[in-house]
């Protein structure tokens, strides 16, 4: 399945390799098979290593991070030698070896050019607990997400409809209604199947039929992560508050106001008991966190209130199988009050794959505004609804508080452009890469 992180890794290739390449993601979203992919078709020789699993090399690291060293030891082990010039090494899951990591310093600054990928399920927690050097500025840090929809079409083999979708945005016309309903249809099937490439797989093997989709597989990864919490954690104090906050998602986006509240994790719950949860799940990429800004102003970050926001699941395919979502009421839009979370969590894990900061605005009355994009046209709203009704009090507030150069409302609804609100279908969110600063 064609991946838009490949893009990504060619970069990099074009950029000289010279300094090692690090890919944080969340574990199953295909890091280990995008950059086995990749290393295959570019390179006229490659090593894999897994350091969970290949204890051996992994020792290696606890002797020496002297990168002639380290190749020596690694030549003795596998009985050849390595010629640098034409082979790089993929290291994965390099969270077990802190030493690893403090190696890349070295390969880094080595006069000889090894080319170097590493990646790792939860090295965004292992990162932010580093208790070593981190060899900042000579590692380059790239983040990898789960298939957004874009390359769920991709998979699919609707690349023409990618593009009559891209047409339609530039221009702001409607879409034929069959190629409109075609592609919300679609789109409903992705948020029952998610962006797991194992779950998209199943998906396509099924004939494209989501009645036969395997939902077991996503409620698998689920209990992987939960797994994961218990085997990277300092105690298991720690383990079952990560856990509860994961589980408690549901329940603060079933909330007409979504701002995160402690105590619906449990009743005593405040900050000081799971502000380091939350920490843990974001560094994991396990959940996005959506920050409420103070002003609006430009650059938004500077403005961001830390203590008001809103918590998405990274794959709004966890979210349906964490709350056993019927098929039939994603399918046949029924109108059920949790629609509009499912569709704003979509909305947050599009924005993320495009690395667009999620940040969201709230007036001091009851006015709220889901995201704010910054793009060359100044800060434009953005609000978010799951069906074709939009009237909204919100963004009319929002509008002639702040008067934006237009606003941008994402729904059912087909292309158009009247009142000066962008209508852009929801299957088209993907589109706002073209818009961001």
């Amino acid at each position: 399945m064609k991946r838009s992180f490949e893009d990504t890794l060619k970069s990099w290739q074009t950029m000289g390799m010279n300094k090692p390449l690090m890919v944080i993601g969340a574990r199953q979203i295909g890091k280990t098979y995008t950059i086995d992919k990749f290393c295959k078709e570019n390179f006229e020789n490659y090593l894999y290593f897994n350091l969970e699993k290949d204890t051996e090399i992994t020792a290696i690291f606890e002797k020496t991070i002297k990168p002639e060293e380290i190749i020596r030891d690694i030549e003795i082990r596998l009985e050849h030698p390595i010629n640098i010039d034409t082979t790089i090494l993929f290291f994965d899951e390099v969270q077990v070896s802190e030493r690893f990591i403090t190696s890349l310093k070295y390969f880094c600054e080595s006069e000889i050019d090894y080319k170097i990928i590493c990646a790792g399920s939860l090295l965004g927690v292992k990162l932010n607990r580093f208790n070593s050097s981190f060899p900042v500025g000579k590692v380059v840090l790239e983040h990898m997400y789960p298939m957004n929809f874009k390359e769920f079409l991709l998979a699919l083999g609707q690349n023409m409809l990618i593009e009559e979708i891209n047409y339609h945005y530039q221009n702001m016309t409607p879409m034929d209604n069959d190629l409109h309903e075609k592609a919300l249809l679609l789109y409903k099937h992705y948020l029952i199947v998610g962006g797991m490439p194992e779950a998209i797989k199943n998906y396509i093997d099924c004939n494209q039929n989501v009645v036969n989709f395997n939902r077991e597989i996503v409620k698998t990864i689920v209990d992987t992560y939960i797994g994961d919490m218990n085997k990277y954690t300092i105690n298991k104090s720690e383990s079952i508050k990560i856990e509860k906050v994961y589980m408690s998602i549901p329940r603060e986006l079933a909330k007409d106001n979504r701002k995160f509240q402690y105590t619906l994790i449990e009743e005593s719950a405040n900050k000081r008991k799971f502000e380091t949860a939350i920490d843990w799940l974001n560094s994991g990429a396990m959940i996005l966190s959506c920050y409420n800004t103070e002003k609006i102003e430009v650059p938004l970050k500077a403005y961001l209130n830390h203590n008001s926001f809103k918590v998405y699941y990274s794959d709004v395919g966890i979210l349906n199988s964490i709350c056993n979502v019927r098929l039939s009421d994603i399918i046949n839009d029924t109108d059920f009050m949790f629609k509009g979370a499912i569709a704003e969590n979509y909305i947050a894990e599009e924005l993320n794959s495009m690395d667009i900061p999620l940040i969201y605005w709230k007036s001091t009355g009851n006015a709220e505004i889901d995201f704010l994009l910054t793009t060359s046209d100044g800060i434009i709203p953005i609000e978010v609804k799951a069906s074709k009704r939009t009237q909204s009090k919100s963004l009319k507030v929002y509008i002639q508080e702040y008067e934006p150069k237009y606003a941008i409302r994402i729904s059912a609804k087909n292309f158009g452009f009247k009142n000066n609100i962008k209508s852009i279908p929801l299957y088209a969110a993907f589109c706002l890469y073209d818009t961001k600063e």
